[in-house]
């Protein structure tokens, strides 16, 4: 028998186990929810646990706040040893003996917040040319990278003992944290690598309110549906505006608004009498359309000729 999937929108927060895919993860979350759309925001490899937002839906149209969010991660790094990857799943290219005291290392650490400046690994999805770097490097091929400025916004040193150090890690989009710990090692002249690593928060979504795979499946299609965080989740210090149905009408149809909102210029969560409706540009006293419900545009489209403004 065919398997039926449904109707759903809104973001589920998933603990993504180990060595698992981030979109191997999407999927089995997906059947589970028999959604019949759904998609992930930042990927984590298989060797990387933690925190997977898997947006249903509509949810998908809003996700992109959250690829660009601060990302936190709890890090724990092999001292004195490199590989060709920059983490665990690599062959150890170099081994040193780990020489630095607990000064050392609060020092160096030191170096390593506010803005930093990381060259992309090759084992990476970043694209050259339309490929991404990963399958240049399986063919043997090394290909120019430019430094790129990320920001540490916050690093906790946990422990340090031996060859092992346990870290937490705030950093803005498009930070390497392999990378981030190869300098770290490269700094304290012993060489590192990532041997574990768990994604802890993404933007104001935590870890601690996330559910893992056998928690959902224990649950019954109810349960698991309540565990479902509405669409306006994503954007919760958004600007809010409430509008009536013939504004509302009016941007799914594509034309702008004049209106004196008091509110500053950018992305405005856009409200309508039934709720929320979707999200748009505020210029001025000029409201234009950015993303709106797939609902809200159908219904604009079967309605009456466009209201001039």
């Amino acid at each position: 028998m065919a398997r039926t999937f449904r109707p759903l929108d809104g973001v589920l927060l998933f603990d993504k186990p180990l060595e698992l895919s981030s979109n191997t993860a999407l999927q089995k979350v997906r059947r589970l929810f028999q959604a019949e759309k759904a998609g992930h925001t930042g990927t984590l490899d298989p060797l990387a646990t933690g925190l997977l937002p898997v947006c249903f839906g509509e949810a998908t149209k809003f996700s992109m706040a959250l690829l660009d969010a601060d990302k936190t991660y709890r890090a724990l790094m092999r001292l004195g040893q490199t590989t060709t990857t920059g983490d665990a799943e690599g062959e150890i290219t170099a081994e040193l003996p780990v020489e630095a005291n607990q000064a050392d290392v609060d020092a160096v650490l030191e170096k390593f917040r506010g803005e930093i400046q990381q060259l992309p690994p090759m084992h990476s999805a970043l694209k050259h040319q339309g490929k991404p770097l990963y399958e240049y490097i399986r063919k043997g091929e090394t290909i120019e990278r430019e430094l790129r400025s990320v920001v540490i916004h916050e690093l906790i040193l946990h422990s340090f003992s031996g060859n092992t150090m346990d870290i937490t890690v705030r950093c803005s989009k498009g930070t390497y944290i392999r990378t981030f710990a190869e300098d770290i090692g490269a700094a304290l002249g012993c060489g590192a690598h990532l041997i574990g690593l768990r994604r802890t928060a993404i933007a104001h979504f935590d870890l601690n309110d996330a559910y893992t795979l056998p928690q959902l499946e224990a649950m019954s299609e109810e349960e698991r549906t309540a565990c479902v965080l509405p669409l306006e989740s994503l954007m919760p210090d958004m600007p809010r505006l409430q509008l009536d149905a013939v504004q509302i009408q009016r941007l799914a149809q594509g034309q702008r608004l004049g209106l004196d909102t008091g509110l500053p210029d950018g992305k405005i969560s856009l409200y309508g009498p039934q709720g929320f409706v979707g999200v748009g540009q505020l210029l001025g006293r000029r409201l234009a359309p950015d993303r709106l419900l797939s609902g809200v545009a159908r219904q604009a489209a079967t309605s009456s000729p466009q209201i001039p403004v």
